[in-house]
């Protein structure tokens, strides 16, 4: 029997880049299929969520974040550009953005072609992997999309033709995230049960495998 859980996944979380690895070859070796569902950031969300947090807040999260990649073994550099717009004089976030909406919404599209979690991969590698700068340029997208057995153009086609479509399956998957336990990413939601964090991972496997997960 295959095994599903719900993947709440953000293309601005760099712990979202950072599970991504092991939820794909969890997929490759064992029975078990991931109900891709993008969500929007909470800076997007809850554009005053940050500013409300103690100082420390950041500090730890910046440390954390390159030590957690050294320790799984992928490389990274915060993205360039952010995912998010940033306005630096004020620290906030503007409602206009250039890049997250798009960004979320191929998410969408990809996982509608039964392709989701292969098309995370790859874009999050791109964004957050720190070997290709200005990922929003040229073909790197493009070519992204196409490791994973998808169309760039088709895709963006798509949403151009039915935007409303794709911003309600985020907000339908915004809704579902906080039901099923947590409003963070990345989220994993297993038979009911919420895993916040890519540290989470093997406590996921180990209820799967108590399920009877089976390899391939």
């Amino acid at each position: 029997m295959t095994l599903t859980y719900d993947l709440y996944w953000s293309f601005r979380s760099p712990y979202s880049y950072l599970v991504t690895p092991r939820l794909v070859e969890l997929e490759r070796d064992h029975d078990v299929t991931a109900n891709v569902r993008p969500v929007y950031p909470i800076a997007v969300r809850q554009p005053d969520f940050f500013t409300s947090n103690d100082p420390l807040w950041v500090s730890y999260f910046l440390r954390d974040i390159g030590r957690s990649a050294e320790f799984v073994g992928l490389p990274f550099r915060w993205a360039s550009p952010d995912p998010v717009k940033m306005d630096m004089a004020t620290r906030t976030y503007p409602k206009e953005q250039p890049h997250i909406h798009r960004l979320t919404h191929l998410g969408v599209a990809a996982a509608e072609r039964g392709r989701g979690l292969a098309f995370l991969d790859e874009v999050s590698r791109l964004i957050w992997g720190g070997a290709v700068p200005d990922w929003h340029l040229g073909d790197h997208l493009a070519e992204a999309a196409g490791r994973a057995g998808l169309d760039l153009a088709e895709m963006d086609a798509a949403i151009a033709a039915d935007p409303g479509h794709h911003v309600a399956v985020v907000e339908a998957n915004q809704a579902a995230q906080r039901v099923g336990g947590h409003y963070g990413v990345p989220l994993m939601v297993f038979e009911g049960e919420p895993f916040f964090g890519q540290d989470r991972f093997d406590q996921l496997k180990w209820r799967m495998e108590r399920k009877g997960l089976a390899r391939r």
